[in-house]
């Protein structure tokens, strides 16, 4: 028996890395997963790999930002489950430069998918949400749902480079606690988790010829300096970058039965590390 046996959870970004770590850990809980990646291939692969361990998943692949989008992902949800009660919005990627050189197109794709793609899911699953909280209100239950919005350091300190990224990190919380006055009549509980340095593929250390990712048709480059990388290591309490499977743990706090009294709550899962 898990702690979230007969929960519907929802997580964005969730074909790789942290956004994985996030779906397996819910699914090992007992929850049913709707999943998602910009690419089919690792959004389907971790639906796959949650049904051949028992259980249950759906994907719906795609672009957060695309219009349409929430609707078929809160849809989905309903329709294959018949509820809603986990909602992680954890997808994006950075896209940097100092604030002379950005461009309007970067500075609005890091707000389009880290603030206005959780932003429409959110909206989209309010009215499904207040139906339910309505039934269970009438049937004397208290049946509580939980928003986990992704932040990270960059947001609640600022981030040389980042002035986009950063940007929309901190309007999430914002967000966040806007939620958490709204939605706590339906028993939702609407908290933020702050990453610091977590190792994936977005910061894995740069080497002689820079790997990029595909978003949308353009080539983002990923990756950190090794020596930014070690100075951050130096920077963190625990001496570390965190895995994905951390900070999972980390967000799994947030979806348990233990936080049905906590929200509008900012959670740093960074290690110690406080800029």
């Amino acid at each position: 028996m898990g702690k979230l046996d007969g929960k519907v959870a929802l997580v964005t970004g969730s074909g790789r890395g942290i956004g994985r770590a996030i779906a397996l850990k819910l699914a090992s809980e007992g929850a049913s997963l709707v999943v998602n990646d910009l690419d089919a291939a690792p959004g389907d692969a971790v639906a796959n790999e949650i049904k051949a361990a028992g259980g249950r998943a759906v994907a719906v692949n795609g672009s957060v930002s695309e219009a349409g989008f929430a609707d078929r992902f809160v849809g989905a949800a309903l329709e294959s489950f018949g509820g809603l009660d986990i909602l992680v919005n954890n997808a994006g990627y950075t896209w940097d430069a100092t604030i002379q050189k950005m461009t309007d197109e970067q500075f609005q794709a890091m707000l389009d998918v880290h603030l206005v793609a959780p932003f429409r899911i959110l909206r989209a699953a309010a009215e499904p949400i207040r139906v339910m909280a309505k039934k269970e209100a009438e049937a004397g239950r208290e049946v509580f749902r939980k928003v986990v919005n992704i932040s990270s350091i960059a947001g609640l300190y600022g981030n040389a480079g980042q002035a986009s990224y950063s940007s929309a990190k901190a309007s999430l919380v914002g967000l966040t606690r806007t939620l958490c006055k709204e939605w706590g009549r339906y028993k939702v509980n609407v908290n933020c988790i702050a990453f610091g340095l977590i190792n994936t593929r977005l910061t894995q250390p740069i080497e002689a010829q820079q790997k990029t990712i595909d978003v949308a048709g353009r080539d983002i480059k990923v990756g950190v300096q090794p020596q930014m990388l070690d100075a951050m290591a130096r920077m963190i309490p625990l001496g570390r970058g965190g895995t994905p499977e951390e900070a999972a743990d980390a967000v799994y706090l947030f979806c348990s039965p233990e936080s049905n009294y906590i929200s509008g709550q900012v959670l740093v899962c960074g290690g110690g590390l406080i800029i």
